[in-house]
């Protein structure tokens, strides 16, 4: 693997850091953010600003809007993007409209990519992913998915219900996992639909109060019920969705390691700055080694974090599947780069406890990190069982 950047993709990270720090960071403040996170009003502004720039949706291959880049080249820019919470936002790569687009890259038929792809890639509209359920439904383990697609004369009737379905409210579209049965009443697997908002029987709920506010609209309950979808509104095949799943899911974990790789060496910054200045028994609280080797223990996480990305984004552009890497870069990453937070929050003090650094903020919302996308235990599971089938 080479380590070094193309001087095309040297120039495309600074220049996505330069309109992070210039750009982005001014709209922190702005008013227009909620518990729930950030407005569709203030994403618009965010993702024009983006747009003008050059830098809109660089996962997406060219001819639907984006910037074609490979993993590794993702990992790159999404780290950068990363040092705000609202970049990811503004370079429409936030969670689940990343992941979503990369799905209907590899699978939509052309209909769909036209219908979907396009206007998402553009950065026009958000999208929602419905796959987890309530208590007794899928979750960590998708094969208890409850959600039923039943097959009629032209279609399928869904029902059921999603919760903490990210982005549900004021997405235009939704990808819904349902367990399919045929007119027989046959189990055909589980299939993933298309669907978009306001179709009758698609109902999005309750907004879910959570610690984290970094996505727009946070996480909502969605009932179905009744919810008919025709035939072309397939993903994929019937029968193939936990299949198709794992196209989006193995890229997806590793894209969140990328922008929280971000944040928290922002984290890490501000921690640095404060303690080159910080005065305590005479020298700077950074000289003294308590402090000093947290800082320390900081650049080795974030390093060896980097590392887990950039090899793991390497084994996707070879084509491979990455599945184990895609864990045990999801799995190190969320777990050391709490670390990373937790350390920088404790270097600041009492000022990493205010909304003066933007080490609260990541605090609080990058816990939840270790547990979406697979909790730490799920992803030590799986790592466990790929070791002993060598």
């Amino acid at each position: 693997m080479d380590f070094s950047l193309t001087p095309e993709l040297a120039e495309l990270k600074d220049r996505t850091a330069a309109f992070v720090r210039d750009v982005v960071m001014a709209y922190e403040a702005d008013p227009r953010q909620n518990p729930h996170g950030p407005t569709d009003e203030l994403r618009s502004d965010l993702v024009a600003r983006a747009a003008e720039a050059g830098l809109l949706s660089p996962h997406l291959p060219s001819e639907w809007g984006g910037l074609g880049l490979p993993h590794v080249g993702k990992a790159i820019v999404f780290e950068e993007a990363g040092y705000s919470p609202l970049g990811p936002v503004a370079l429409a790569i936030a969670a689940p409209d990343e992941g979503n687009g990369h799905l209907l890259e590899r699978v939509a038929d052309a209909d769909q990519k036209e219908r979907y792809l396009r206007p998402l890639a553009l950065g026009q509209v958000r999208s929602a992913f419905a796959m987890t359920e309530p208590d007794g439904g899928a979750g960590s383990d998708p094969s208890m998915l409850r959600t039923e697609a039943r097959e009629t004369s032209d279609g399928w009737a869904i029902n059921g219900r999603k919760w903490l379905i990210s982005g549900a409210e004021g997405a235009a579209y939704f990808m819904i996992m349902a367990r399919t049965f045929d007119t027989a009443g046959a189990d055909q697997g589980a299939t993933i639909f298309l669907a978009d908002a306001g179709s009758p029987g698609l109902e999005v709920g309750e907004l879910l109060d959570t610690m984290d506010s970094n996505l727009v609209a946070g996480h909502s309950v969605v009932d179905f019920r009744d919810l008919y979808v025709r035939r072309h509104q397939v993903l994929g095949a019937v029968g193939q969705g936990f299949r198709n799943a794992q196209v989006r899911l193995a890229p997806a974990r590793l894209t969140h390691c990328m922008r929280w790789l971000g944040a928290a060496r922002r984290c890490h910054d501000e921690a640095v700055a404060y303690a080159r200045e910080r005065q305590a028994f005479g020298k700077p609280i950074g000289e003294h080694e308590g402090v000093g080797f947290q800082l320390a223990d900081n650049l080795v996480d974030l390093h060896l974090c980097r590392l887990a990305i950039w090899q793991c984004a390497w084994v996707l552009d070879q084509g491979g599947d990455a599945r184990v890497e895609s864990s045990v870069a999801k799995l190190h990453c969320s777990e050391a780069l709490g670390r990373v937070v937790d350390r920088s929050l404790q270097v600041l003090g009492g000022l990493g406890i205010t909304s003066r650094t933007a080490v609260r903020r990541t605090y609080e919302d990058i816990r939840a990190f270790r547990i979406y996308d697979g909790p730490s235990e799920v992803h030590r599971w799986s790592i466990a069982r790929s070791i002993l089938k060598g």
